[in-house]
């Protein structure tokens, strides 16, 4: 028993993978060509992924967003999650990193799941809404610039169906969220918006300290959307 959150050293995180990680060759090659890209510290840790993939089969996810793609992993984790009709919708700007992507997701045999938009996230979700409507994925993970988490989160808010669940990742910040002498922009912006989905009577949050810490907002099915 705890009343704290344990704190991992290497030993007991090493344990702790030793233990539970399954994680699929494919994926294991694509996470060790993203460590040697010089922003290679943008990839999720794995031990992230299969958590993100569980919730989505226990959700039995159909339709899925992933806003912020790098180099394909968190998009490629659940592509295979994912049923044979499953698709993902994937945002990025970068040719370059998902160049990698495309590549891996073809290696695994998920292409056909992954639908690539090269443009602002902003814009492809807002297509979205017009194209696909309201209220029709049932997951989604926002891992992208920090500082339109809030446009993304309300964009996406709005694409998913009630009782269905939004990830957002790297709510700690590697620490710099609670050390009040960080006062940069992008800190200050991942603050807000912990406050902002701390006190939002639309969704029921859990923050969980995985990776670099991932909220998750589960749409209430009994909140009325505007």
């Amino acid at each position: 028993m705890g009343v704290q959150t344990l704190q991992l050293d290497e030993q007991l995180y090493n344990y702790m993978r030793s233990v539970s990680l399954n994680e699929a060759e494919v994926l294991t090659q694509l996470r060790q060509e993203t460590a040697k890209h010089p922003m290679g510290n943008m990839q999720i840790a794995p031990e992230q992924g299969q958590f993100i993939a569980l919730l989505v089969q226990l959700m039995q996810a159909q339709k899925t967003l992933d806003i912020g793609v790098f180099t394909g992993y968190s998009a490629l984790v659940v592509a295979l999650a994912l049923p044979p009709t499953g698709k993902v919708v994937a945002c990025d700007v970068s040719e370059e990193y998902t160049k990698i992507a495309r590549h891996w997701w073809n290696q695994a045999g998920v292409a056909n799941k992954i639908e690539l938009h090269i443009a602002p996230a902003e814009d492809t979700l807002k297509q979205l809404l017009a194209t696909d409507g309201a209220n029709t994925f049932d997951f989604a993970l926002i891992d992208a610039d920090k500082s339109n988490y809030d446009t993304y989160y309300e964009l996406a808010l709005q694409l998913i169906r009630p009782g269905g669940l939004i990830a957002v990742d790297n709510v700690l910040w590697s620490g710099r969220v609670a050390d009040p002498q960080v006062q940069d922009n992008r800190t200050n912006k991942i603050r807000a918006f912990n406050q902002k989905l701390y006190q939002d009577a639309r969704v029921a949050i859990s923050l969980v300290p995985i990776g670099d810490g991932l909220t998750l907002a589960w749409k209430r099915p009994d909140i009325v959307f505007n």
